[in-house]
């Protein structure tokens, strides 16, 4: 049996400049833990794979090509390929989102 938790792993570098660590990395998928702290926000970007959100913890607002809403804890979003979205915390709380790609991307992000 193989266990991470999101506070024993390392914080990858990322173009965004937010908390994000990585829990699994295999061809079939990749998912990550990130967390927004208030006012933050990713920038708005295109993935070559298909990607979800699962909010566990906060209210973040997801961008997903003109549309925009904030969701609670124990929502799903799903975001298609190639279209661009980004997340943001507008409220005075962190926001933990779980984040999976899948199948992992063989190219990079694209931000915009």
């Amino acid at each position: 049996m193989k266990t991470r938790h999101y506070r024993t792993e390392p914080i990858k570098d990322n173009p965004h400049g937010v908390e994000v660590c990585q829990l699994y990395n295999d061809a079939s998928a990749q998912m990550m833990h990130m967390t927004l702290q208030p006012g933050q926000s990713l920038k708005p970007h295109k993935t070559p794979v298909d990607v979800t959100f699962y909010v566990l913890e906060g209210q973040p607002t997801i961008h997903i090509g003109d549309e925009s809403q904030a969701f609670g804890s124990d929502t799903l979003i799903e975001s298609p390929a190639f279209i661009v979205h980004h997340l943001s915390n507008d409220t005075d709380k962190p926001a933990r989102i779980l984040v999976t790609k899948a199948p992992r991307p063989e190219q990079a992000t694209k931000i915009l």
